[in-house]
């Protein structure tokens, strides 16, 4: 594998289309438009492979709710001695507005537990990410982030997942810079 492509959110029915699953959406219009299946269940995480760019893109859904992404990112990561530098996560950001995104090649968590964890477990925030604005809370953080979006918001996710996708895409073929040109 050349890259590792860490698509965050919750297992469960439950968590289907809720904000901290922006991820997996992401996840989920990747396999769609690629025509693979992320189903396999290995490093924790649900997995599947897609090539792209002349990449081998591991492309993974952790299995460990949020706030423990970081042992599936790990594991899987480490099985295939993939580099920090091509390990991209994709995720929710209440800091930005709805269906806005925000590429970078690296820098703190933000205040989001999944990436902190992605962190402590690398032992680095030298990676780069896709972050998903998905607005900011109007009550309380945790129901906010589990909370599922209203119909009038499910367009603009739908765009800003395509977007996402796509800007993954860009970035594991063209790089950083290129994506953030592009999709920031």
């Amino acid at each position: 594998m050349d890259w590792l492509l860490a698509c965050l959110g919750n297992p469960g029915r439950e968590y289907e289309g809720t904000r901290h699953n922006i991820g997996f959406m992401a996840a989920d219009e990747l396999a769609r438009r690629e025509g693979v299946k992320i189903n396999k269940l290995r490093y924790r995480a649900l997995a599947g492979e897609i090539r792209t760019g002349g990449q081998r893109v591991l492309v993974i859904k952790p299995q460990t709710y949020m706030n423990l992404s970081g042992e599936a990112v790990k594991l899987a990561g480490g099985f295939y001695k993939i580099p920090q530098d091509r390990v991209l996560v994709i995720s929710d950001d209440v800091a930005l507005p709805l269906g806005k995104l925000r590429i970078r090649s690296g820098g703190s968590a933000g205040g989001h537990n999944g990436l902190k964890n992605i962190i402590a477990h690398l032992g680095t925030d030298q990676f780069p990410r896709i972050r998903v604005g998905v607005g900011a809370p109007e009550h309380d953080m945790i129901d906010w982030v589990i909370g599922k979006f209203s119909p009038s918001e499910q367009k603009v996710v739908d765009e800003a997942v395509g977007r996402a996708v796509d800007a993954a895409l860009c970035l594991i073929a063209r790089g950083v810079q290129e994506a953030q040109n592009r999709y920031n």
